[in-house]
């Protein structure tokens, strides 16, 4: 941990570990840290590790998924509220874990409503609740560990609103267990840089040399930015010194810069430096007056700053992994802003099963029954001015021989209801260009594509069916079902040749997705052709118009918001069906080689978004 120096080449243990010093010295300044990595003994180590070098009065809990808002921010005591007669406010665990350190188990399962309203806490230092006649404003500053134990290429990762966040982010899932080891890192000089962090100071080039690596990474958020300034400072503090180095900005680099990364920086190297304008003459007396010496230090100035920049680039490259480099550095798939994304089926809310989402006000009725606590919480603050009004008779009866209110008056404005939140079901709609041209080069790798599909579908329990265009029109070759027996028989029997009515096969898509829709399903159309169309939506040829026809078809697509994914099946990316997927505002996903495992693959991650 000692600064100065050439920086130390860590293992993948040792640089989770500096992450976790960093943090136990500023825990409310970077926010938090997400750890990504599944349950096991590497884990446990780190967050031991961790535990050991954080004072023991620091709250350490975990955050329960799915406790209800009152006991996450805070609201009314009914006991206390129905004892007392009057609103009495009650603290939740955001504002109990004050100075604390708020672990997050299965973060990638957060729904995104918690995750924004955590950072709304998280932002202003504090719990700021009014609801049900109380008022509470608590401070609430914690660091965050959010452990994500998703497995690699799922669709579920932690919510961006909570991401964004987190200062660091360290991936032990390829950290053996024969990788773990003791670290010098101690409860004392943990303490000893917090005492030095308000005196550290970053300097200026540091602080420019970080703002234009984030700018070459390019990452668009300003908080990643001020996260790598202040993973500078606590590193120096960490390490002893007053002001910040070229290593303390290169490990903030490292841990805050290089997860975010969505590009590869221009080399460099490769970029002449600007030739310096010829000097201006100056008289001896200007000379004498200005003094050259200084403007000559001033001259070099750019230079060592361009030097820390590379320096700072050149670290955070090297902490990004391979697939990450060549991920940022390959051009990813083109998609429309306004592109749906394909899900495992679209949350429907006032669902008649489903998973807790909180309440409303309203009548109990089938499909939204009572929330009996919460009407009871919402009846209690009025129970005082409630008793007032009643008369001197019915006073009597309500109260029992000690004074105490007997019996909870609840109106009908009282009334609270459950509302609930579940997954509606999903189809996938295969249309296959199954005509000549389509048969002539990837019929059969297009069929084996599908086949790999229609396992992933089943395995999901989702529905599945099948259009397939050729000739001079398209047909439903399969209906929406859950058979993977149907479903290949159909494909099996799907034989190629003809032209290709690409407008037909889009609109028959289309209204099959639209029928499915109406019965309370998320359709997702995955089409796969060439986007070379040659008979047009009234089965006569024509190139220009059946092209014509087919985009226009797209359009049309796109305006009913149907999700869509277009794979391009020809040898070479076609510019006909890039234009077309942005016409219907699909995800384009070319294919340049021939291979249905391949199709399979790439298919299914443009599904997932």
């Amino acid at each position: 941990m000692n600064g100065g120096g050439e920086a130390e080449e860590r293992s993948l243990w040792e640089e989770a570990v500096m992450a976790a010093s960093l943090f136990a010295v500023d825990p409310v300044g970077l926010g938090g840290i997400a750890v990504a990595s599944k349950y096991g003994p590497v884990r446990d180590s780190w967050m031991d590790f961790l535990r050991s070098i954080v004072p023991g009065w620091a709250p350490f809990r975990k955050l329960p998924l799915y406790a209800a808002d009152e006991r996450l921010f805070g609201g009314l005591d009914l006991a206390a509220t129905l004892a007392r007669g009057k609103p009495v406010a009650e603290r939740g665990l955001l504002a109990e874990m004050d100075r604390g350190f708020l672990v997050i188990p299965s973060a990638e399962r957060m729904e995104s409503g918690l995750a924004s309203r955590l950072g709304l806490v998280i932002d202003a230092g504090a719990v700021h609740v009014e609801r049900e006649a109380a008022s509470l404003m608590h401070p609430a500053r914690f660091g965050v560990i959010a452990l994500d134990e998703s497995e690699a290429g799922d669709d579920e990762t932690p919510p961006a609103a909570l991401l964004e966040r987190l200062g660091f982010r360290i991936d032990l899932t390829d950290v053996t267990w024969r990788d773990v080891g003791l670290s010098d890192t101690t409860l004392e000089e943990i303490e000893a840089a917090q005492a030095r962090l308000r005196s550290v100071v970053v300097p200026d080039n540091i602080i420019a040399g970080l703002v234009s690596a984030a700018v070459s990474f390019g990452i668009q958020t300003l908080r990643a930015p001020v996260f790598a300034v202040r993973a500078a400072r606590a590193s120096a503090a960490l390490a002893g010194r007053d002001e910040a180095n070229e290593e303390d900005a290169g490990l903030a680099a490292m841990f805050v810069l290089a997860p975010r990364a969505t590009r590869m920086p221009e080399p460099m190297e490769d970029q002449a430096p600007p030739e310096p304008p010829p000097p201006e003459p100056q008289d001896d007396k200007d000379e004498e007056g200005k003094g050259g010496g200084e403007s000559g230090e001033n001259e070099t100035a750019p230079d060592d700053d361009k030097a820390l920049t590379d320096m700072i680039i050149a670290a955070a490259a090297a902490a990004m992994p391979k697939e990450m480099l060549v991920k940022a550095a390959a051009k990813p798939f083109r998609v429309p802003p306004s592109a749906p994304m394909g899900k495992a089926g679209a949350e429907r809310t006032n669902a008649a099963r489903g998973r807790p989402a909180g309440v409303r006000r309203g009548m109990p009725k089938p499909g939204s029954p009572l929330s009996l606590l919460e009407t009871l919480r919402a009846a209690a603050p009025w129970q005082k001015i409630r008793k007032s009004m009643l008369d001197k008779a019915m006073l009597d009866k309500a109260v029992g021989p000690r004074g105490r209110l007997d019996k909870i008056e609840v109106r009908s404005d009282d009334f609270r209801i459950k509302r609930l939140k579940a997954r509606s079901q999903t189809a996938t709609i295969f249309a296959v260009d199954a005509s000549g041209s389509a048969a002539m080069q990837r019929l059969a790798e297009t069929k084996g594509a599908v086949e790999l599909l229609l396992a992933e579908c089943y395995i999901r329990r989702d529905q599945v069916a099948l259009v397939a265009f050729r000739g001079t029109r398209a047909q439903i070759l399969l209906p929406p079902t859950r058979s993977l027996t149907r479903a290949k028989k159909s494909l099996a029997a799907l034989a190629g040749g003809g032209g290709t009515p690409l407008a037909s096969g889009i609109d028959a898509a289309g209204a099959l997705a639209l029928n499915i829709r109406r019965r309370g399903i998320s359709p997702l159309v995955v089409f796969l052709t060439d986007g070379k169309a040659n008979i047009a939506a009234d089965g006569k040829p024509g190139r220009e118009r059946a092209q014509n026809d087919a985009n226009t078809a797209g359009r049309r697509l796109r305006a009913e918001g149907i999700a869509t994914i277009l794979v391009d099946t020809s040898p070479r990316p076609q510019v006909q069906a890039e234009k077309l997927a942005q016409e219907m505002a699909a995800r384009y996903v070319p294919m340049p080689y021939a291979n249905a495992a391949a199709i399979s693959k790439a298919a299914k991650m443009a599904a997932k978004g």
